[in-house]
């Protein structure tokens, strides 16, 4: 269907530019530049109308699947929401990079966490992977998260050189257990481009007395992402993650990376063992 419609439009230019240059013939020599005048005006028409049918194209679920992955990649922190409240939160590094590509066309992508202080070793490494939701969802992406079968062997992937990385076809054999699922929706307006949750009921999860765990997430148009990840008990008790509400990563700006890691930047005011009892596990 698109190529008809190139070839229609191609041969509307072409009878509007002809049409154009037998006025300009039938004027003689003394009319030319008003003919050329008017074949420039109906060239110009004819591109301002293919450019905007370019521009208006619809959407497909492919298109939102490859704008969550370029969202969800880069290095990100939470450092301002750590400086604002760092007795419930504190200052995360979050690195996505691709890793792979399935038969399918869903993208695989390393996803690692860890504390700004150690970047060089993460306490959470996973695979995300992104594709269009199932026709029958009302949903736009799907946001799976699976384990990693060695994990060790990934530390650090996004910050070495490609050829320093598992292949891509080694990272397909090595995703492992599936973790949880977010459904991401296209919010129509506002700061947020995306969000979702897992199903209420959750996923299973045992860590800290858990029995399930529930996850939501939104991608803001800064690049910005929130994640709000808890875990519950049988009896509904959230049992760990932040209680007052999701961790919010920002990019950070590439000038201020130095500062960033400056022993200056950020105030220290417990061990990093009691802060991440804080942070993960909730206590009375």
């Amino acid at each position: 269907m698109g190529i008809e419609s190139e070839a229609s439009n191609s041969k509307s230019a072409t009878a509007s530019y002809d049409a154009a240059a037998a006025a300009a013939a039938a004027a003689g020599e003394g009319g030319w530049n008003k003919a050329r005048g008017m074949v420039v005006k109906t060239l110009v028409l004819i591109g301002g109308a293919l450019l905007l049918k370019r521009l208006t194209k619809s959407t497909t679920r492919w298109d939102h699947a490859r704008l969550v992955s370029r969202s969800l990649s880069g290095e990100k922190f939470s450092k301002d929401q750590a400086s604002r409240d760092p007795d419930h939160y504190f200052n995360f590094r979050m690195l996505t990079c691709p890793a792979a590509e399935m038969v399918d066309g869903s993208k695989v992508l390393y996803f690692e966490q860890a504390f700004w202080r150690t970047p060089q070793k993460p306490f959470r490494q996973r695979f995300y992977m992104v594709k269009p939701c199932p026709k029958e969802l009302k949903c736009d992406v799907e946001l799976s998260t699976y384990a990693i079968r060695d994990a060790e062997e990934y530390k650090n992937f996004c910050d070495r050189p490609k050829d320093q990385r598992p292949l891509p076809e080694e990272v397909i054999g090595d995703i492992a257990e599936h973790l949880t699922t977010i459904h991401l929706k296209r919010c129509d307006r506002g700061k947020r481009l995306y969000e979702g949750s897992t199903p209420p009921v959750g996923f299973p999860n045992s860590w800290n007395g858990a029995s399930y765990c529930t996850s939501e997430l939104s991608i803001l148009r800064n690049n910005e992402i929130h994640v709000w990840d808890r875990g519950y008990d049988d009896d509904g008790n959230q049992v760990w993650g932040p209680k007052d509400g999701p961790y919010e990563y920002k990019p950070a700006p590439a000038s201020s990376n130095n500062d960033m890691f400056s022993p200056f930047s950020f105030p220290i005011q417990q061990s990093t063992e009691k802060r991440i009892e804080g942070s993960f596990v909730l206590r009375e």
